[in-house]
């Protein structure tokens, strides 16, 4: 298990949730090998997150808050990521899928969970998809054609 000890990550986490304010984002760190701390926060949505996050020798996690809906109904969705550097060694890999379940006490609100290794796995078109499919009905796209 890693340390989550740091009341900044809960903090971080809570803020993201909060409709009182404007950020939608954080993310955590490694400091050593199993210490999480935050490694920042922001409003600037996926754009913003996905250059924090492109780090080839780092593990991170992230949380980030998105909108998603269709006319009828817009509302707040919540997704948690994990990423793990191609330089990363094999060690600290394996160490990632263990390390998750002890962020995961601090996040608890996840709507969707997604892993990236790569730049090219970050993505927010695709991460949009996956967010609408796990959001249930979704009304865009059953205009009758007849």
């Amino acid at each position: 298990m890693a340390d989550v000890s740091s009341p900044e990550l809960k903090a971080a986490y809570e803020e993201v949730l909060a409709d009182s304010n404007d950020t939608n984002w954080c993310l955590f760190k490694y400091e050593g090998k199993n210490k999480i701390v935050l490694a920042g926060k922001g409003n600037g949505g996926f754009a913003e997150l996905a250059s924090e996050i492109n780090q080839p020798s780092e593990r991170l996690y992230a949380y980030l808050r998105v909108v998603s809906g269709d006319d009828e109904s817009k509302r707040a969705k919540f997704v948690f990521i994990s990423w793990c550097g191609e330089e990363v060694g094999a060690l600290a890999k394996a160490n990632v899928s263990v390390h998750k379940a002890s962020v995961k006490t601090i996040i608890k609100n996840i709507g969707v969970e997604v892993h990236y290794t790569t730049p090219e796995d970050i993505n927010e078109e695709e991460l949009m998809t996956k967010v609408r499919k796990s959001s249930g009905a979704d009304y865009s796209g059953n205009k009758s054609t007849n």
